[in-house]
């Protein structure tokens, strides 16, 4: 099974748009926009050298520091592999006592101009800028011969684990992907690209609602936890949109609109409760325990999914009002983006509360 992140770069308009999502199987995979425009995505991979058990950084941990301390997608990208170079990556994806899930890290890094892709194993990494065109990363290696920055050390390295000879040309996925790595990666890569001049926010967000192709999961094995769309105009008069369900499999969520402004309101009922020093995250050995982690929305949803699921009649009113709200939502967004006046601070500072608050009245 693979978990897909995809970025389109539009021409006309000229804009980023980022569509994330995240199967509940790697609930330690990560994504997110600090108040500069910068978002990044992480998918856990596979590689020829297994990740480090022990206790470093993980993938979600780079995310957050690359956000807290990157005003571009470039600086992210540094912040994120000088941390590597100093700590490494390693330790459990899982809060599971009784195994250790570890993985190496990918991470798609996009801002207003540019977008990179960089793919990790251990210290070393490689990466490729991304001018134009769709791109996705998953649970496999991706970066081919089209390096654009890679740890000084990362060929001489792969030259010592006799992965690479130096003759031919180097080759990061080949060099460092598992011998029996052959899935296809990206399953809706082809639907974004058959649209490319005309991919919208709806483009991105029926990709993550299509089951057919494997995108959004919902078995009983596995969920996608999480959805987001993030629009990143180049004009640096309009604002960055975001789009997020905060709920599980997005053909039952709505996706609320979110921008960075000063003096946002916080969203109580869709943050996890805060468990202080009693958190099992905190305690070492970590993760012996596992905690109810849902928030307020979370349970909300909770109810719909089931009515969803198990009353036709019921399920099929429910799920048409959803998308009345999403697509009042995903319009007031539109007329912001296409208008020539400044954005009013204080009109979108409760926005995403406002919407919060809404889908659980409806839902109650």
């Amino acid at each position: 099974m693979l978990m897909c992140t995809y970025i389109s770069i539009n021409q006309v308009p000229r804009t980023h748009a980022i569509v994330i999502s995240r199967p509940a199987w790697l609930w330690g995979a990560e994504m997110g926009a600090n108040e500069h425009g910068v978002c990044i995505a992480n998918e856990a991979i596979n590689a020829r050298e297994p990740a480090a058990e022990t206790e470093a950084l993980l993938g979600m941990d780079l995310v957050r520091l690359g956000l807290e301390r990157g005003a571009t997608a470039k600086e992210a990208l540094d912040v994120i592999v000088a941390l590597l170079e100093e700590h490494g990556q390693g330790g459990n994806y899982y809060e599971d006592a009784n195994s250790c899930h570890s993985f190496q890290s990918a991470f798609l890094i996009v801002d207003r101009e540019e977008a990179w892709v960089l793919e990790t194993v251990g210290k070393y990494w490689a990466a490729e800028k991304i001018t134009e065109g769709v791109k996705c990363i998953c649970n496999q290696l991706s970066l081919t011969t089209k390096i654009d920055a890679e740890h000084p050390e990362l060929r001489s390295y792969a030259q010592s684990q006799g992965w690479w000879m130096g003759e031919d040309e180097f080759n990061f996925s080949e060099v460092f992907s598992p011998a029996d790595d052959h899935l296809t990666c990206c399953s809706g890569r082809d639907t974004l690209e058959k649209q490319e001049e005309s991919i919208t926010v709806q483009t991105m967000i029926d990709v993550l609602r299509d089951k057919a192709s494997g995108v959004c999961v919902d078995s009983e094995s596995f969920l996608t936890t999480a959805s987001v769309v993030s629009v990143l105009p180049q004009n640096g008069s309009s604002p960055c949109i975001h789009y997020f369900t905060g709920t599980p499999d997005p053909s039952r969520s709505i996706f609320k609109p979110f921008i960075f402004v000063d003096d946002v309101k916080l969203v109580p009922k869709a943050q996890s409760p805060c468990f202080g020093d009693d958190d099992p995250a905190k305690k070492e050995p970590r993760f012996q325990e596992k905690p109810d982690r849902r928030h307020e929305l979370y349970k909300a949803h909770e109810w719909a999914r089931a009515v969803l699921e198990s009353d036709e009649e019921q399920g099929q009113k429910l799920r048409k009002t959803m998308l009345e709200l999403e697509k009042q939502g995903l319009e007031a967004m539109e007329e912001i983006l296409t208008s020539s006046d400044p954005l009013d601070p204080t009109e979108v500072g409760d926005l995403f509360y406002d919407c919060v608050d809404t889908e659980i009245k409806f839902f109650k």
